[in-house]
């Protein structure tokens, strides 16, 4: 099964937010290079960045999951 990459972050935190949304919505997402960047400061930057990925079946539906998520997540603009 390959593995394709959804979501690249430089913080863990950020990475196991899309892991979760990925995995409550029923994909088969693994978080890659996290103990690497935990373990080495800048390793992360350096590495690309803590990889979310999912099988390359999954990969459409899941891109699409995450660009709706964040944005919902924008703020709307306020009326002046």
């Amino acid at each position: 099964m390959k593995l394709v990459t959804v979501f690249t972050a430089l913080n863990p935190a950020q990475a196991q937010l899309a892991h979760s949304q990925l995995e409550a919505a029923g994909f088969h997402s693994v978080v890659m290079g996290e103990a690497a960047a935990l373990s080495m400061d800048g390793y992360a930057l350096a590495a690309g960045g803590i990889r979310v990925q999912v099988p390359e079946e999954e990969a459409e539906d899941a891109n699409l999951l995450l660009r709706a998520s964040e944005n919902s997540s924008e703020e709307p603009p306020t009326a002046n």
